[in-house]
């Protein structure tokens, strides 16, 4: 058990919740900084809900954590996600300025955080946040196959 299991689970309920709308079921939490690590933001895809190719968990999330926070700037939070960020949204936590990334299981298909790319730890941006991998990989990709295996 680790201190981001919590957190992780909250992201799984995200994701379930996606999946129920039809949308693959990847989920994400944003903490708070500081040492209350309350949760200021949380989101499951929508993208097929939405009509909307944006509709990541990880880009709704940073979007409401930062409208929550009235800034743009999302110095020391967290993100906690199910599934390892696509270049899309690796690129937006870096814009952010999070101070860290915590996800699941690993994405060797569109993985731009540690499988295909390490867009996060380039060191020609001028921000990488911290990149806390696997935690409850098990459970996250246990979703996505079961999610997938029912529309085979």
């Amino acid at each position: 058990m680790t201190i981001w299991d919590a957190p992780m689970r909250a992201a799984l309920a995200e994701a379930a919740k996606a999946a129920e709308g039809g949308d693959a079921p990847i989920g994400a939490v944003i903490l708070a900084p500081g040492a209350s690590a309350n949760m200021i933001a949380s989101a499951g895809n929508r993208r097929v809900r939405d009509a909307d190719p944006l509709a990541h968990a990880e880009m709704l999330a940073l979007r409401a954590a930062a409208q929550t926070l009235g800034n743009w700037r999302l110095d020391d939070c967290t993100l906690v996600v199910t599934l390892e960020p696509c270049a899309m949204c690796a690129g937006a936590i870096a814009q952010a300025r999070l101070g860290r990334l915590v996800f699941g299981a690993a994405d060797e298909k569109a993985g731009a955080v540690a499988s295909l790319f390490d867009v996060l730890r380039d060191p020609r941006l001028p921000h990488r946040p911290e990149v806390v991998p696997g935690v409850l990989a098990e459970d996250c990709e246990a979703l996505l196959r079961e999610f997938f295996q029912a529309r085979r």
